[in-house]
């Protein structure tokens, strides 16, 4: 047969050449859907295309819900290729249920594994508590931290509505389920009943601050008046370990997990809030109400009509 005429691989085997089609398509398939989860979804690459590597969980602005995040810190706790986890926080703070679930969240990844809490502009308050189980805490010298505390906010609309000739009534089953009604003056057994549940909780922070820095409750009473400390002052407080950015928490994160080598980074969870939030959010802030706005966006609701916030 003249050299021409000769079949090719694909003519004279079609059905292995089929065969290797369908491998590499699936291998190609593989990769990029990979990729996607890795660079879109923040999720991490398992199998081949893994290998060992840092988890970053973003924790940002207020905390009104907890489910994307600790869905991500529950992947990189699974996940044996995730050797470490930094923990970046960048927030004031927020309601008191979700900051307690991220904070145990953090305590059984830091049971498994490394995690450096590094903090950013600001990680007060629920901020703050967040950051109490990680194994090492970083924060930059000018850092807004502490404020261990909380706050009970509520508004007192009677003056607006008698104005505007508006009445109104409740009827309840009990004294104190209409209690912290905006249309009325606040009774003092009412006063009483909110004060008792704001030391509850902050007796809870304060505990789990003790806990979380090996020191003595009354060690961290004495600190938890509500003041914000910078970085610096954390510091010397005990609250923090060291002083240092982003890039020195994962430098300590690798001394942690004893690694020498820089490892790819999955960072999560990833977010995007609908048009009508973003916008109402932004409304918010122009107006010095953005902890209210965030609170109504929230997945879940704090309160009836007033709101309680690390």
């Amino acid at each position: 047969m003249p050299e021409s005429r000769k079949l090719s691989f694909s003519q004279r085997h079609p059905f292995l050449f089929g065969m290797m089609l369908i491998a590499a398509a699936a291998v190609l398939l593989a990769g990029t859907a990979a990729a996607v989860r890795f660079w879109l979804l923040g999720e991490p690459v398992k199998g081949a295309l893994g290998g060992k590597r840092f988890g970053m969980v973003d924790v940002t602005g207020f905390i009104g819900d907890s489910r994307d995040v600790n869905d991500f810190i529950a992947t990189l706790r699974d996940d044996p290729e995730v050797v470490g986890v930094v923990l970046r926080i960048n927030s004031p703070g927020g309601a008191v249920g979700p900051a307690q679930e991220i904070h145990r969240a953090v305590r059984k990844l830091a049971a498994v594994k490394p995690v450096v809490a590094s903090m950013s502009t600001v990680a007060a308050s629920g901020g703050y508590y967040v950051a109490c189980p990680a194994t090492k805490i970083m924060a930059n010298p000018a850092t807004l931290t502490a404020s261990i505390g909380v706050k009970m906010q509520m508004s007192n609309l009677e003056g607006l509505m008698d104005k505007l000739g508006i009445g109104h009534q409740a009827l309840t089953s009990g004294a104190l389920k209409d209690a912290g009604s905006p249309y009325r003056p606040m009774a003092p057994e009412e006063r009483a009943y909110f004060q008792a549940l704001i030391m509850d909780m902050y007796d809870q922070f304060v505990l789990d601050v003790a806990e979380g820095r090996k020191m003595a409750p009354e060690r961290v009473r004495g600190l938890a008046d509500g003041r914000v400390m910078t970085g610096r002052q954390a510091l010397e407080a005990g609250l923090v370990d060291k002083l240092g950015g982003l890039e020195d928490a994962f430098d300590l994160l690798r001394e942690l997990a004893g690694v020498h080598e820089k490892l790819p980074v999955t960072e999560g969870p990833k977010r995007s809030e609908p048009l009508l939030a973003r916008l109402l959010l932004g409304m918010a802030d122009a107006a010095g109400l953005a902890d209210v706005a965030r609170l109504a966006t929230a997945r879940e609701a704090v309160g009836p009509r007033w709101e309680i916030v690390f």
